[in-house]
């Protein structure tokens, strides 16, 4: 097989732009549809767009309250949540019609939202009060209201503890018990919490801080005790978060110091600092191609990183004040949001696969997938010539959905195949989608997407 070097993985570029409504902001993604929803926060009558994400036309636009300020997925039921700060309540989007079938009054400045999958509710912040308000994914109802402190924002859920963390006041993050529905622990952060990603392979929820001085941490959070492991010191005024599971990093957007640093998920340690775009704001991961995306909304571009060496593939302009992203696996695009545009840009990766890396000197690894897609079993075809090898197979939204546990069965030097059937280590068989294979040997890694088919 061919070896797809660096160089030749460097393959981005800006595919198309889509005009939607005033100031769009928030995005989010449907799987089950493969649409793209974008939260316009501008006019009087907040708006928002549906996107094809096969053929980058616009579907509709429905009409939310005044200013939403976030979305959010509801897999169960199809449905898309859209927080209305100004509204001070939720737009309830049907997936499949693409109409609105609920609001839900929430709060004052309802500014962030997210999905629990274990108990299906949708978690609201309500940034102008002291609550946070839990709705019934099945019903579209209030379930409860929980005082959390003092102007709630950033949230993020943890499956593993079945938690919801909520960044609140000058210097603090609230954990719920998503089971009872109460704050169970406050813990004491660097102040002004901003943004907050959760790791799974660790367990731990990261913290972004950008400290009234300007100098900004991140709080590491142990998703277990949640006791703090540590504070990693990170450029000025952090804004935002995002974890790289191929390679277990969490990279953060440094908006005041124009850069992004690159922090080690196994010892929670800076490992790199790369250069961006003037005040760098958003990002986004790439696990088919293990590419991190990184908006910048004072160069009116985006920075490509490469998971793996982290340095820059490439600056692409993209319009006037990029904000968020979202990314798509079926046709792996990653969008963004251009709020002063009024537009939304594509960037589009021509590598079928996530991109494979030249191996160490004394080392060979190859790994391809037959048939690819696949309904029943796919044949991994894997060189490794070196260290003990690892073969996991990972889904678009970097979980680990199967290790095939080759140290096991495999000689460290080992030229062959291994037949992986599709269904996980209770015999469940996974949901059709894309996968990542990934062939790692201590020292050097190669990817390659694989789709399971119904």
């Amino acid at each position: 097989m061919s070896i797809l070097l660096v160089g030749a993985a460097q393959a981005q570029w800006l595919e198309t732009t889509i005009p939607v409504g005033s100031n769009p902001g928030a995005l989010c993604y449907n799987p089950l549809n493969n649409k793209v929803y974008c939260a316009n926060e501008g006019g009087r009558v907040g708006r928002v767009t549906i996107i094809d994400g096969a053929t980058n036309q616009v579907i509709t636009t429905v009409a939310a309250d005044t200013t939403p300020f976030d979305l959010c997925y509801n897999s169960v039921n199809n449905r898309v949540y859209s927080a209305n700060a100004v509204g001070g309540d939720v737009t309830v989007i049907d997936g499949a019609a693409d109409s609105v079938i609920a609001t839900i009054r929430t709060g004052l400045g309802a500014d962030a939202v997210c999905y629990n999958t274990q108990n299906n509710r949708i978690y609201c912040a309500n940034g102008l009060g002291n609550t946070l308000t839990v709705i019934d994914g099945a019903s579209d109802t209030i379930i409860a209201t929980v005082v959390v402190g003092r102007a709630p924002r950033a949230l993020c859920y943890n499956p593993q503890g079945n938690k919801v963390y909520c960044a609140v006041g000058a210097n603090s993050v609230a954990v719920i018990d998503c089971a009872t529905n109460q704050v169970v622990k406050s813990v004491v952060t660097d102040s002004q919490p901003q943004a907050q990603c959760y790791n799974p392979q660790n367990d731990e929820v990261y913290c972004a801080n950008s400290a009234d001085n300007g100098i900004g941490t991140v709080t590491v959070i142990d998703g277990e005790s949640d006791h703090v492991v540590t504070t990693v010191a990170v450029g000025l005024d952090p804004r935002a978060l995002c974890h790289n599971p191929l390679d277990n990093k969490v990279y953060c957007a440094n908006s005041g110091s124009d850069n992004v640093t690159v922090i080690d998920g196994a010892s929670d340690t800076v490992i790199a600092t790369i250069a961006a775009g003037v005040l760098p704001f958003g990002l986004c991961h790439n696990p088919q191609n293990d590419k991190v995306i990184c908006s910048n909304n004072g160069s009116n571009d985006v920075t490509v990183i490469d998971g793996v060496a982290d340095s820059v593939l490439k600056t692409i302009p993209v319009g006037t004040w990029p904000m968020f992203m979202a990314y798509n696996p079926t046709q792996n695009r990653v969008y963004v949001s251009i709020f002063d545009s009024d537009s939304i840009s594509i960037i589009r990766d021509s590598a079928l696969g996530v991109a494979e890396r030249a191996p160490l000197v004394g080392h060979r690894l190859t790994l391809e997938a037959y048939p690819n897609p696949f309904s029943g079993q796919v044949r991994l075809q894997l060189t490794a010539n070196g260290l003990q090898p690892e073969v996991r197979i990972y889904n678009v939204n970097g979980v680990l959905a199967r290790d095939l546990n080759p140290t096991r069965c495999l000689a460290p030097s080992f030229s062959g195949s291994l037949v992986w059937d599709g269904t996980d280590d209770l015999g469940r068989r996974l949901p059709t989608g894309v996968y990542v294979a990934r062939l790692t040997d201590g020292a050097s890694s190669v990817n390659r997407k694989v789709m399971l088919l119904p």
